[in-house]
């Protein structure tokens, strides 16, 4: 089994994952990516999985359905994502064939009120919850429902890869050494980023034992997280949701 980033925008990865023959893609915003790389390899589309309703997860799914048909196109309960086949939510469990996968399915509110996660053996695809280094912005949902979704992939084993949809690491590990200026996991992650960019290489994979090392919004609870959150908001916080509120307030500043 074969995972690949397929770029697409500035800085979208549409996650592939295929076995020579058959493919299933992840938050397809732009259909023409995909659709060269089934070319290049000589792959059918199978299957769709979509992680929320933004337009650069989704905008690709009617003209990869033009082309694939048969293509299963699974995702939340959202009428405003088009050619929606298969519903699902949290609890359920996705079994596709062609590749040979399964996912168990989380609810993860808080980028989006839809958001949804995909977790198996292959690893977590989380779209724009849990980033490199940081996480989503809180368009819809709040940052109780954010904290408690971050909260919940925090305790994935810590091998669990991780798997989200932009490049945003170097930004995101700015802010993190703004906040924890002397965390030297953050240093080292900071060289070993810098030296992938240079070549243009995706940054992603990470790990949520690397997360747990270096991302502060996993890091909440932490006195380092607290005490600079304190100092830049001017308050003193000693609770986790409040210190994460602020912590994301900070980051959409920075």
């Amino acid at each position: 089994m074969t995972i690949y980033p397929i770029k697409a925008f500035q800085d979208n990865y549409i996650w592939a994952i295929h076995d020579g023959h058959h493919l299933l893609v992840i938050d397809p915003g732009d259909a023409q990516p995909v659709l060269d790389f089934c070319q290049r390899y000589q792959l059918v589309l199978s299957t769709i999985l979509i992680t929320h309703h933004h337009h650069d997860h989704t905008g690709g799914i009617e003209a990869l359905k033009r082309q694939f048909p048969n293509a299963l196109v699974i995702g939340p309960n959202n009428p405003t994502i088009s050619a929606i086949d298969q519903v699902v939510g949290e609890g359920d469990t996705i079994t596709v064939n062609h590749p040979s996968v399964s996912f168990n399915v989380w609810a993860i509110p808080g980028h989006t009120l839809d958001h949804l996660a995909y977790i198996g053996e292959l690893g977590l695809f989380c779209g724009d919850t849990l980033f490199h280094a940081g996480c989503g912005r809180l368009f819809e949902g709040s940052p109780q429902q954010m904290l408690h979704s971050l909260s919940r992939l925090a305790q994935l084993p810590s091998q669990t890869k991780v798997y989200c949809t932009h490049e945003y690491t170097q930004a995101n590990l700015a802010f993190a050494q703004a906040v924890e200026p002397n965390n030297g996991e953050v240093s080292l992650t900071v060289a070993e980023v810098q030296a992938l960019r240079v070549d243009d290489r995706p940054t992603l994979p990470s790990t949520i034992a690397e997360q747990l090392r270096i991302n502060p919004f996993l890091r909440c609870q932490q006195s380092s997280v607290q005490q600079a959150v304190a100092v830049w908001s001017k308050q003193a916080y000693r609770d986790e949701l409040a210190t994460f509120t602020s912590l994301r307030q900070w980051k959409d500043q920075f």
